[in-house]
């Protein structure tokens, strides 16, 4: 999979060094799958969420921070949408952001 934006990805661990390592992990396991469905993803994310519109929520830092893509299956993207907290997340609509 192609990743955008792992800058996205480095500034929040710039702020939040704590998940830098498992934020990192996720990267490179996102950038070797070739996921080709929801089901590849929950194959290898049990506890990712899926939801419409080809978004997919990770917990990242045992479910203290968040992390909300859209993959383009057919093209083999991930695009990430928002990184946050746990209680960031809860305050916006991961379907429409």
């Amino acid at each position: 999979m192609r990743v955008i934006a792992r800058g996205t990805l480095r500034d929040y661990w710039e702020m939040n060094p704590a998940v830098e390592g498992r934020l990192q992990a996720w990267f490179q396991e996102a950038k070797t799958a070739r996921w080709a469905s929801p089901l590849d993803v929950k194959a290898s994310y049990p506890s990712a969420s899926i939801l419409e519109d080809n978004r997919v929520v990770f917990n990242i830092g045992g479910n203290s921070h968040r992390l909300v893509v859209h993959i383009n299956y057919e093209l083999q993207i991930v695009l990430i949408k928002f990184i946050g907290t746990h209680s960031e997340y809860d305050k916006i609509d991961a379907t429409t952001i």
